[in-house]
């Protein structure tokens, strides 16, 4: 299965979710409208405690991809709305930008337990 995950920073729940994804063995890709610099500190520390290599992930632009080839396009929850792209799901995942490690821990549970129904 195809997933693309996109959010507005693309530094936090998406990127969570695609190193979660593909270490569950799905194809997984994860994207921004406005993607950050760089991923956030305690996305990278939550991946890598779980033992996923977080090597050569960055945010990446939405509008470098197109909704063609993906079985579930989905949003975060943060109100991205993508004219050119369908948002199959929207997870509706509070954003732990800037929170303590503990909401970016619950939110990769919250993330690997969606992912667990997919």
């Amino acid at each position: 299965m195809r997933l693309l995950f996109v959010c507005v920073g693309n530094s936090c729940r998406s990127q969570m979710a695609e190193g979660l994804a593909r270490a569950m063995g799905y194809e997984a890709d994860s994207a921004g409208t406005t993607p950050a610099s760089s991923i956030a500190v305690n996305a990278v520390k939550v991946l890598e405690a779980r033992g996923i290599s977080t090597e050569g992930m960055h945010p990446k632009s939405v509008d470098l991809f197109t909704a063609d080839g993906y079985d579930y396009v989905i949003s975060m929850g943060c109100g991205v709305e993508c004219p050119a792209m369908k948002i199959d799901q929207d997870w509706g995942l509070d954003d732990p930008v800037g929170g303590p490690l503990s909401q970016y821990e619950a939110t990769a549970d919250e993330i690997q337990r969606r992912l667990n129904l997919l």
